[in-house]
């Protein structure tokens, strides 16, 4: 019975071994020779169906693998052609395939990301120049130190956080109107590059535009809220695609609104939020005043213009008639360095006629530094080369920011 029990296991042949397992089948084979045929034949048929069943299976493992494999590969290849794609289509250098893009997004990527589409959206060097420009203005109206005081901090604070919802709203509305002229001017704004979707940027702009309003009510300064509204109107008719309205589309019309809102709306509204609004003081229009709003008028216009230069070629295959489209980017470019470098000869010969030293040392010197640095950066631009051409732009809005430092010196 042992030897029965041993014979028919199926894996008692591979666990007996040496003479024990050939004494076990001579014993069958010569006691029971018919039944140890069949038991062979049999065993033999279940080892084969057997090893087919494991070939089988191993065959559906290798075969589940390799599918799975080519499709991540299929997926990560298509993510690093679309990153390819992004990156020739803002100017950026192509990258070899990098095993960091294929790896899953952490929360804190997630946010770092949202952050920056949003900061690439709200096109920070507006948001920068709308800062500084408020602070220096607010400036204008102290009269003695003991008018910096927490009463002057909230009133700057209120028309800072207004001003920018607002300013969102216009930079936002002009790309959910130009998301196609974007795409070959500006490929890297969330619209134009699928980032951010139009229903997405119309809930941006909506909320921030309303938003602006609300704080602006609550204030209760008239200076800041019709500040608001001229810049909510002027920013409105110079983006929005509506019969009679669009006024981008003309040099001189589009040239008016910038000014209106950098030159006029933001020296005499952001003064008098202060001047009437926070120190309860009778509106005065002194000599800084007027200074800050010509000279801003001159740079406002240069902002204009200047601002077209890098978009050529998107204005003019979409039909936007700007200056540099009717006359050409090299003449439309020192047109504005002329302009800029007009307006800081006036400022120069103002700050030379005031009573203060520390004020007239301070606007003479640091106008002149202004104007020769502009006057060597404009001789090095390859105007032929959008990039050097949109490098001089940045500049320029630089110089923006350092005039408005400038500014409260002015006495």
């Amino acid at each position: 019975m042992e030897s029965l029990l041993v014979g028919f296991s199926p894996s008692s042949a591979f666990v007996s071994s040496g003479s024990s397992c050939w004494r076990n089948k001579d014993l069958m084979a010569g006691h029971f020779p018919s039944f140890y045929k069949g038991l062979q034949v049999s065993r033999c048929k279940v080892w084969n169906i057997i090893d087919r069943t494991s070939v089988v299976k191993l065959e559906r493992h290798h075969l589940k693998h390799h599918i799975r494999g080519a499709k991540d590969r299929s997926i990560y290849h298509q993510k690093i052609k679309i990153k390819h794609l992004e990156n020739a289509a803002s100017g950026h250098p192509l990258q070899s395939n990098q095993p960091d893009d294929y790896k899953p997004k952490s929360p804190l990527n997630s946010v770092i990301n949202a952050l920056d589409a949003f900061s690439r959206f709200s096109r920070p060097h507006t948001v920068i120049g709308t800062a500084l420009s408020i602070v220096s203005v607010a400036l204008l109206a102290v009269e003695k130190v003991s008018d910096i005081s927490p009463l002057f901090f909230t009133g700057v604070l209120e028309a800072i956080a207004a001003a920018l919802m607002m300013n969102i709203y216009i930079v936002g509305l002009n790309q959910l109107s130009d998301i196609e002229i974007d795409k070959v001017n500006k490929p890297y704004l969330p619209l134009a590059s699928g980032e951010y979707s139009f229903k997405t940027g119309v809930l941006i702009v909506a909320s921030f535009s309303i938003m602006s309003f609300w704080l602006g009510w609550i204030v209760g300064s008239w200076p800041l809220f019709w500040a608001l509204f001229t810049s909510f109107v002027l920013g409105t008719a110079y983006s929005i695609n509506l019969p009679l309205l669009r006024w981008k589309r003309f040099a001189v019309a589009a040239a008016m609104c910038i000014l209106a809102v950098r030159a006029v709306v933001v020296q005499l509204a952001f003064y008098l939020h202060m001047q009437t609004h926070v120190y309860r003081r009778p509106a005065v229009f002194s000599k800084p005043l007027i200074f800050a709003t010509a000279f801003m008028s001159f740079f406002s216009v240069v902002i204009a213009l200047f601002k077209d230069v890098p978009d050529l070629e998107g204005d003019k295959t979409f039909g936007i008639r700007t200056f540099t489209v009717r006359l050409g980017q090299k003449r439309v470019f020192w047109t504005c360095i002329s302009l800029l470098e007009v307006a800081y000869t006036v400022a120069i010969l103002v700050g030379a006629t005031s009573p203060f030293a520390w004020s007239k040392l301070i606007t003479v010197l640091g106008h002149s530094i202004l104007a020769l640095i502009l006057w060597n950066r404009a001789k090095s631009v390859d105007i032929g080369s959008k990039t050097a051409i949109t490098s001089c732009y940045m500049f320029i809005w630089k110089l923006f920011y350092t005039e408005y430092l400038l500014i409260p010196f002015v006495r």
